[in-house]
């Protein structure tokens, strides 16, 4: 990865390209031949610890869209994984109302997507209550990729280059860097980077550094869910939050053409 960069934007902006490269997982149906990771899986009832209320917004419950199993994760992860929380269940505001109420609830409000860890040794299998939609259950194999940043995901104070040489439309970060984001456009992704092929943002910024991508889930007919036109949602964390163990600053974010 520090060779092909070099060789496609020069010695030092190459360098420092490489060294935004983030381990992940591309997330695949789990087979005899490609086991799950734990107790990951796509859909199906949360793994909550006893007492945990499900999420809601404004009296709605929150649908249950993942949950992933860090402690098969984190060997691959490494210091890319400053805590080891166990369980990471992952709701996002997708109700089955009718429009005329889900319209009275704000889609964009803090409250509309969770991330809950849990202990995997107390955690126990909790339906989603009414009118949380409920997902069939995919356990997923955790497929270990190495991924730079999506070109749009790159900001100003991430590289000391030269914004008309290396970025805009014929720039050559995205020109020459296009096919090495981890190949993760349509596809669900763990940590890592995200896809950003809708040519905006994902990832914020802080005093920490680029927020860490937990979680990219793509549209997927056989699930049942979808985010707009060809939509994706992202869950990130702040990295100081994440280091803290602090899953309540989570953010949530669906980008769609």
């Amino acid at each position: 990865m520090h060779r092909t960069c070099a060789e496609r934007l020069g010695p030092e902006p190459g360098r420092q390209f490489a060294a935004m490269a983030r381990r992940g997982f591309q997330l695949v149906a789990a087979t005899a031949e490609a086991p799950a990771a734990g107790r990951s899986r796509l859909g199906g009832p949360a793994l909550l610890e006893p007492g945990t209320p499900w999420p809601t917004l404004e009296g709605v419950p929150l649908s249950l869209h993942a949950v992933l199993d860090t402690d098969a994760l984190a060997g691959w992860l490494g210091n890319q994984l400053p805590v080891r929380p166990g369980l990471l269940n992952f709701f996002h505001l997708d109700p089955d109302l009718p429009y005329e109420q889900y319209r009275e609830l704000d889609p964009a409000g803090t409250d509309a997507w969770r991330v809950i860890p849990a202990d995997p040794s107390r955690a126990v299998t909790t339906a989603a209550p009414a009118p949380a939609r409920r997902y069939p259950a995919r356990p997923v194999h955790a497929a270990a990729v190495t991924m730079l940043p999506d070109c749009w995901d790159v900001q100003d104070d991430d590289l000391a280059y030269d914004r008309d040489r290396y970025w805009g439309a014929a720039g050559l970060v995205l020109e020459q860097m296009h096919d090495h984001d981890g190949n993760t456009a349509g596809g669900h992704v763990a940590f890592g980077w995200p896809d950003t092929s809708y040519t905006l943002p994902v990832t914020s910024r802080d005093e920490e550094g680029p927020a860490v991508h937990l979680l990219q889930l793509a549209e997927d007919a056989e699930l049942g869910w979808g985010w707009g036109d060809a939509g994706t949602l992202y869950f990130t964390i702040p990295a100081g939050a994440l280091a803290a163990g602090d899953f309540s600053r989570a953010e949530a974010a669906s980008l769609c053409c």
